[in-house]
């Protein structure tokens, strides 16, 4: 198969007939036009409204609706502690720059504060009229505490008494005591009292402690017919709070929970150490600028523009909620293995027949090449092959970048063990991977602890690909083994996201993993590769000759089909480029997750491309690139998403599929089931709106996660045959073209 590089030149070389063409397509002005683009936060919080989605889905099982309404709650969590507060720095600083949609950050605001506050009326409309009833039906009560009869009273009395008081500092607030520095996301209450001789009015921050469970399940008896009752902890601390105030009398307690920015602010070349700078910084996060406040929704006016005031903040930033502050704290309730009735049947990833448990992995990948889909497919390959590379004295030296990975992590732990051993580790470990900061400082610290040379990424840019690269002296000669990722070297996300992992040992996409290490590690500038797309590099400028090759192909009447799976398309050159690819005829599509700025099915833009979005079981986090190239199909994996940040601010590697069967499996087997999925698939709306699909005439409901899922239990039963068995095939996707232009 040629290289990617020589086929990218395809679009630099175009034949007289193709040039001719060309002019059929408009000028490249039209398409930058403002209309042409959806705003960025507002095609997230489509995303998070289908995620909402799922949770107002009476057919998914009740404690999976619960979970649905929990992420809700985070993914918006993180919306304001990120996105808002950059915007709401935007307006504070009196910028005028534009989005390519043409709106203003206060626009912006505006209709993120709008549309929110839509969405989360309809969260807490769910909440109490549909799955707090519906819970209580199967035997699972959440009664505030005035509810609790007498003997269960009693006991969360005595539980407040000897668990939760201990834990309790009313902090006052007057003229000697400022309003104390509350952290982000915590969750407080606001007291207000009198003396019994009258006055002006007292008032007191009593914080809820984040050491104890946020939703306390009440013991039972082992009558199995006996309900499960929770109740939340800010409930138990208002209803009992009058004991931390003896001798007052209380005129009001309201419970209340700010968000703050939580970006960091690193300057790199000023930080002489930073790994120090970063720990800082996690500090500082902490305490940040508020930007929203959360508070009951019977919290009087008073106490509002108290709060407000104290935390320099509009009534626009003020959300009424009318039941828990968050719901994220239900996950006790989610966790509760007794309720797995309520939950979706349980699934456990197949192995592949090619990677057997205690198989000499190095020997199988000498013989092919194994691509693995997660998490139908078992990490614990990914896992081991570390495990082995560190206990193999053959292996020399191990190089791995590390993102994202658990508290617990399997992978650290044999790094750690081969750098012990003597061999030599270069871990490139990123320490500004948003939320696990504090986890990667750890590790990073062992890692040193260990002798693995440890580097904190380039300066400027985030280490965002996935890529471990092992040197092992075989009986014939020194030999690379490489494993690519799409996802996190995180054993316990990738049971929950989907992702490919590729394990090879072929030597020109080995040596060009070795270069890329090297480029990361030393001084030398990138020299160009063949086979990988690197970011900051050239990912860019290659997708953009890739998508214009297509456009070529089309207009010379070759056979040209582009289909991208990505977590985010936002890049407006990118955009650009595949609007003109649909106007000389290209078939485009996008199954992006989140957000997704480019608006397709608009007559002489985009009508030849279609956008899908799957919320599912499982996190749809995989990058998939698919090029017909005149019938010369290619497959690209990647850790990168189509977006500015990804291009030109973080180290991503896109790589190449190229062993026939693994590639054909993607095109032929894979892909398909996702453009046919009409169970869990929206389609965007030129207007920015999602359509959920639903099977049209006799069509099947065909659900692609699901589909996947029996496929990994059909292997698993089949698992001692030694051949690997393949999924029943869908159509083709250039049958699919075919029949689609017929």
């Amino acid at each position: 198969m040629p290289t990617a590089t020589a086929k990218a030149t395809v679009a630099d070389q175009p034949s007289a007939d193709v040039e001719i063409l060309r002019k059929e397509v408009p000028a490249e002005n039209r398409f930058s036009d403002p209309k042409n683009f959806i705003n960025r936060e507002l095609s997230w919080l489509e995303f998070n409204r289908r995620v909402l989605e799922e949770a107002q889905d009476p057919t998914q099982p009740l404690i999976e609706r619960v979970k649905f309404l929990s992420i809700f709650s985070s993914n918006l969590d993180e919306f304001f502690e990120i996105r808002v507060a950059g915007i709401k720095q935007q307006i504070e600083s009196e910028t005028s720059h534009l989005g390519p949609d043409g709106l203003s950050p206060t626009d912006t605001f505006n209709s993120i504060q709008r549309i929110v506050r839509e969405l989360v009326a309809a969260q807490y409309s769910l909440w109490n009229e549909e799955l707090l009833p519906q819970l209580t039906k199967n035997g699972i009560r959440i009664p505030n505490v005035t509810e609790l009869k007498a003997k269960r009273a009693a006991w969360a009395h005595r539980y407040f008494q000897e668990e939760v008081f201990p834990m309790l500092t009313p902090l006052a607030v007057d003229a000697s005591h400022p309003f104390p520095q509350l952290l982000n996301k915590s969750h407080n209450l606001l007291v207000r009292a009198k003396t019994q001789r009258g006055g002006e009015p007292l008032h007191a921050i009593v914080q809820v402690p984040r050491v104890l469970p946020r939703l306390i399940a009440m013991p039972r008896s082992k009558g199995e017919d006996e309900p499960w009752i929770y109740i939340y902890l800010a409930s138990l601390i208002k209803h009992h709070i009058g004991e931390l105030f003896p001798g007052l009398i209380l005129d009001g307690v309201h419970a209340f929970r700010v968000t703050r920015n939580s970006d960091l602010y690193i300057d790199e070349e000023e930080a002489e150490n930073l790994l120090r700078t970063i720990e800082q910084e996690l500090r500082r996060s902490s305490r940040g600028n508020a930007v929203r406040l959360e508070v009951e929704v019977d919290c009087p006016k008073d106490f509002r523009d108290l709060l407000l005031q104290f935390f320099n903040l509009t009534e626009a930033d003020v959300y009424k909620l009318d039941g828990p502050l968050s719901m994220t704290h239900l996950a006790p309730l989610i966790a509760n293995d007794a309720f797995a009735n309520l939950r979706d049947r349980p699934f456990q990833p197949s192995r592949d027949p090619a990677l057997p448990p205690h198989v000499n992995i190095f020997e199988v990948l000498r013989r092919q090449d194994v691509l693995l889909h997660h998490p139908y497919e078992s990490f614990d390959p990914v896992v081991e092959l570390i495990e082995e590379a560190a206990q193999d004295p053959q292996v020399l030296a191990i190089k791995i970048t590390l993102y994202r990975t658990s508290g617990d992590s399997p992978i650290v732990e044999a790094l750690i063990n081969a750098a012990v051993a003597g061999k030599q580790v270069t871990a490139l470990v990123e320490l500004r991977a948003r939320f696990d900061e504090a986890v990667n400082i750890q590790w990073a610290r062992r890692l040193e602890e260990a002798g693995a040379h440890v580097i904190y990424g380039v300066v400027g840019l985030k280490t965002h690909c996935k890529a471990l690269l092992i040197v092992r002296r075989d009986a014939d000669r020194l030999r690379h083994y490489v494993h690519l990722g799409t996802g996190n070297y995180h054993p316990r996300t990738a049971r929950i996201y989907t992702d490919f992992s590729l394990f090879t040992c072929e030597p020109e996409l080995t040596e060009e993993v070795a270069v890329v290490f090297n480029t990361l590690t030393g001084l030398a500038g990138y020299p160009g590769l063949k086979k990988l797309l690197v970011a900051p590099f050239d990912l860019h400028k290659r997708l953009v000759g890739l998508i214009e090759r297509e456009r070529d192909h089309a207009l010379a009447r070759k056979p040209a089909r582009i289909i991208a799976k990505l977590n985010a398309l936002v890049d407006q050159e990118i955009i650009e480029k595949l609007y003109e690819a649909s106007c000389a005829d290209v078939t485009i599509d996008l199954i992006v997750r989140g957000i997704c700025c480019l608006r397709p099915k608009i007559p002489g833009l985009s009508e030849n491309i279609r956008v899908f979005s799957i919320v599912g079981r499982f996190l749809e986090h995989s990058r998939i690139l698919y090029f017909e190239n005149a019938g010369q199909r290619e497959v690209f994996l990647s850790s990168a998403d189509w977006m500015p940040r990804n291009f030109f601010r973080r180290v991503e590697i896109a790589f190449p599929v190229e062993q026939p069967s693994l590639r054909d499996e993607i095109i032929d087997e894979v892909l398909p089931k996702f453009v046919h999925d009409r169970v869990k698939a929206r389609e965007l709306q030129p207007d920015g709106s999602y359509r959920r699909l639903k099977p049209e005439g006799k069509e099947p409901r065909e659900q692609a996660q699901l589909q996947f899922r029996e496929r990994s239990r059909r292997l698993a039963k089949k698992s001692r045959k030694p051949k690997r068995v393949a999924s029943a095939k869908l159509t083709p996707i250039t049958s699919i073209v075919d029949a689609k232009k017929s």
